[in-house]
Formats: C-alpha cells, sequence, structure tokens
C-alpha cells in the first residue's frame, strides 16, 4: 500500500473506531451525558423513535430522489452546517415537541453532506447501492442497545448491514420507492434508524437540560453535524481503499490498525 494511503486508513480507522460525539457534548455541557438522558420524560423515548424513523424515510427519499446531481465545490459547504445549528436553535427552543419537525429537516441536510464526501471520494451518486451508503452513515454514528463487543466495531456493523443494504438497493432498482411500504424497505429504515436512535436520544437529553437553550441547541447540533461528517470521511475512505487494493486487503490493514491505537 502507498504511503499516503496507509495513512488515509489511519485517519479512518481512528475517525470510525474512535467517535468524539459523547465527549465533545459533555465538554459542552459540563455535564456527562448518562445524567442528562436520565431527566428525559417518560414519553420522550417514544417520541425520539417516531422522531427519528421519520427522518431516515425522509433521508431515504431524498438520497433516491435528488442524489443522482452531482455534487460541486468542497464537500464542506459552510451552508449544510449553518442550516443544521439554526434548525438545532428552534430545536433547543421548542424542545422535545420541536423533535418531530426539526429532526427530518436536519438529517436531509446532514444527508447532503455526507453525500457530498462520499462524491470526493469516488462514490457514483447515481448508484443505489452508494446513495444506501450514505444512509449507512447514520447507523455507523450510532450504537444500538443490542451491541455487544463483538458487533460494535466499524466492520462488523458493516457485516450486519451488508445484505440489507445488498437486498434494498437492488429492490429499489428495480421497484423505486413506490412500494415503500415492502418488508425489505421498512427492515432497512428500522436498522438504520434504531442505531441512529441511540445518538438523538443524548443529543434532545442535552437540549432539555435546564439553562441549555437555543443558543446551545445550535452549537450542539453542529457537533452533531461534524460528528457524522467524521463518520463519512472515514466510511468512504475505507470504501475508496477497497476499490483500490481489495476488500480483504484494507480490512486486514484497519484491524491491525484498530488493534495498536
Amino acid at each position: 500500500m502507498e504511503k499516503q494511503d496507509y495513512e488515509r486508513l489511519r485517519h479512518a480507522v481512528d475517525l470510525l473506531e474512535n467517535p468524539s460525539w459523547t465527549a465533545k457534548v459533555t465538554d459542552l455541557i459540563g455535564i456527562p451525558i448518562e445524567w442528562t438522558i436520565k431527566q428525559l420524560p417518560k414519553r420522550a423515548k417514544q417520541i425520539i423513535s417516531n422522531a427519528t424513523t421519520k427522518a431516515i424515510r425522509g433521508a431515504l427519499k431524498a438520497a433516491i430522489y435528488t442524489m443522482k446531481v452531482k455534487h460541486k465545490g468542497a464537500p464542506h459547504r459552510w451552508w449544510h452546517e449553518a442550516f443544521v445549528a439554526t434548525s438545532g436553535a428552534v430545536g433547543g427552543f421548542f424542545g422535545l415537541l420541536g423533535l418531530p419537525f426539526e429532526l427530518p429537516i436536519s438529517t436531509v441536510a446532514m444527508l447532503r453532506s455526507i453525500a457530498a464526501i462520499a462524491q470526493s471520494e469516488g462514490e457514483d451518486l447515481k448508484n443505489t447501492e452508494s446513495q444506501l451508503n450514505c444512509i449507512e452513515v447514520f447507523a455507523l454514528g450510532g450504537k444500538s442497545e443490542d451491541d455487544d463487543g463483538s458487533e460494535s466495531g466499524y466492520y462488523a456493523i458493516r457485516a450486519t448491514l451488508a445484505k440489507l443494504v445488498t437486498e434494498a438497493s437492488e429492490f429499489i432498482a428495480e421497484k423505486g420507492l413506490a412500494e415503500e411500504s415492502a418488508p425489505i424497505i421498512v427492515r432497512f429504515i428500522a436498522r438504520i434508524a434504531a442505531r441512529f436512535e441511540v445518538v438523538i436520544s443524548e443529543k434532545v437529553s442535552t437540549e432539555i437540560v435546564p439553562v441549555i437553550g437555543a443558543i446551545s441547541g445550535a452549537t450542539i447540533n453542529l457537533l452533531f453535524i461534524n460528528h457524522f461528517q467524521s463518520i463519512a470521511i472515514g466510511h468512504f475512505a475505507v470504501r475508496s481503499l477497497e476499490r483500490k487494493y481489495g476488500e480483504d486487503i484494507i480490512r486486514k490493514e484497519y484491524e491491525a490498525i484498530a488493534k495498536s491505537i
């Protein structure tokens, strides 16, 4: 492997195996996220679950219907972050009640940023599987309550999603989203949403803490989009290297690096 590619892989491993969302938010608010989650009202879990599923469904539609247009310019465009920060300020002002309206909008905005990163790493966004890999980033950036230690690594998560992504992409390529209630589409959305929901719960729990307010809501959303941008950079760098060297070689190097850091 060329030296510059090895360094890209090392950077990707660091981004994917050491996500910094929780630490950064804890530093911002000065309170452990575990404590803030306990302050969520009892009805919050269902509200968060419904909003997350709605957000992933909306992101899937956006991916299929809008990603065929080639992105221009740098992958980190300031208006993605500005838009998400603004929606975070609104969400912070209205709290949990604003989540069903704010989250689908900010999720699609983050998806546009993820798509730009994907394209910068050589992904063909006219390809349905590449589009779904952009959605997959939302699963890679969070953990499911069903995870154990053997299922939390990057390649382990990809392995659990691989068949679902392939089946969903084949179905969509053939039939589109006209049958969005088809079992394979429902399973895909549910699996991604289950992992995304964990991060959403952490985000919401910080925004409802007294004195956080709309200003911190904007800051939290900036950390939120930066988190998923970092996951996207790592994910699509790995996929780019896999196309160049082969998946087996990159996975072997990835796991060796992961053990050493």
